[in-house]
């Protein structure tokens, strides 16, 4: 991976982009996005926009969320804990002990999520698996009143926004679901041989928004886009780790390339045509099954308007929705180049009518 794509992707890993809160990442998408496109935009939804040759009678979108999982402050207690609420899907057992940032509006406040020590508990509570409810932020202040001067209600709060680079190109970071998945769109945007790209062929790389709350910005900006070809980046979960049934989920693992999805949600030509590409330009690929409407933007897409020819393609991804997800560099990286290069592909004929 080039060393300015991997800053880019440090960058927004250690940007907080709660959903509803993605401002700041999309600061820096826009920045590093803005230089290899025709135009950028961002609409009122907060999805943004890059496009090359955006008034092409062919279009393809590419979509990944930048928003990620968090947690936002719902009271203060007479005391200054401050008690929260969920926003996405989080294991609260996860959350015990964490280390934590509220976003406030004057700037980020260190706190921790406390929960009764062991010493303390009786055998009732040793079996009671814990609840966000019964979760509190301490961020050391000596009473409410005190809380309250920097801490505002529905304030957003994210796990320590931490990155570590393991062994054989792989990283462990917070909200790789599904930063991954943006870098991989705006990277590939960015790798697309102007020359080898149709005039007649625009592509549209969206950054997108609210996909942890139902899929949000992808139904607004695709509405917006009218494509006629989809492809979707996520994560998808890595079942080369202890506890996975493969028998249920299917063999994926880290490091042996992205995952093309195949199934009633993606459109048999288009996905046969990326495994051309992959297979031309030495790309190393994965299938999964999805016997249903995927939990991806891939989703929605699919069902636009009167219908768009949808790609999945996804990251394995260990430990999702966790503070310590693990991806690799390398699947990543040919998730990119397999975009442009099927982008470079695109002809302003072509069809993937069954």
């Amino acid at each position: 991976m080039h060393e300015t794509a991997k800053e880019f992707f440090y960058n927004v890993l250690r940007t907080p982009g709660t959903t509803g809160f993605e401002e700041p990442v999309q600061r820096i998408v826009r920045d590093y996005i803005g230089p290899h496109a025709e135009s950028v935009r961002t609409d009122v939804h907060g999805n943004l926009v890059a496009a090359r040759h955006p008034d092409a009678g062919t279009r393809v979108m590419l979509s990944g969320h930048c928003d990620q999982i968090g947690l936002l402050v719902n009271y203060i207690d007479s005391e200054g804990f401050l008690y929260v609420t969920a926003v996405g899907g989080w294991d609260p057992i996860q959350l015990v002990g964490q280390r934590v940032k509220v976003w406030t509006q004057t700037g980020p406040l260190d706190g921790v999520l406390g929960k009764k020590p062991i010493h303390l508990m009786n055998d009732e509570d040793r079996k009671k698996v814990p609840k966000i409810q019964d979760l509190w932020i301490d961020i050391g202040a000596a009473n409410k009143e005190d809380a309250e001067r920097h801490v505002t209600i529905a304030d957003p709060v994210t796990v320590e926004l931490e990155y570590r680079e393991l062994l054989n190109g792989r990283i462990c970071s917070p909200a790789t679901d599904d930063k991954a998945g943006m870098w991989v769109v705006m990277e590939a945007f960015r790798r697309i041989d102007p020359a080898r790209l149709h005039p007649e062929v625009g592509v549209f790389a969206v950054s997108t928004v609210q996909e942890e709350i139902g899929l949000r910005g992808a139904k607004t900006s695709a509405f917006g886009i009218a494509p006629h070809i989809g492809i979707a980046v996520d994560v998808t979960h890595a079942t080369d780790c202890p506890t996975i049934e493969k028998k249920q989920n299917g063999e994926i693992k880290m490091g042996a390339g992205p995952v093309l999805a195949r199934g009633p949600n993606m459109n048999t030509k288009l996905v046969n045509a990326m495994s051309r590409i992959a297979a031309e330009n030495d790309i190393p690929i994965q299938f999964n099954a999805e016997g249903r409407a995927t939990g991806t933007e891939a989703n929605v897409i699919q069902v636009n308007r009167s219908g768009v020819a949808v790609a999945l393609v996804c990251i394995p991804n260990r430990y999702m929705h966790s503070p310590v997800e693990i991806v690799s560099l390398d699947d990543m990286d040919h998730a990119a180049d397999l975009l442009a290069r099927y982008c470079e592909s695109v002809s302003p004929d072509v069809s993937y009518v069954p």
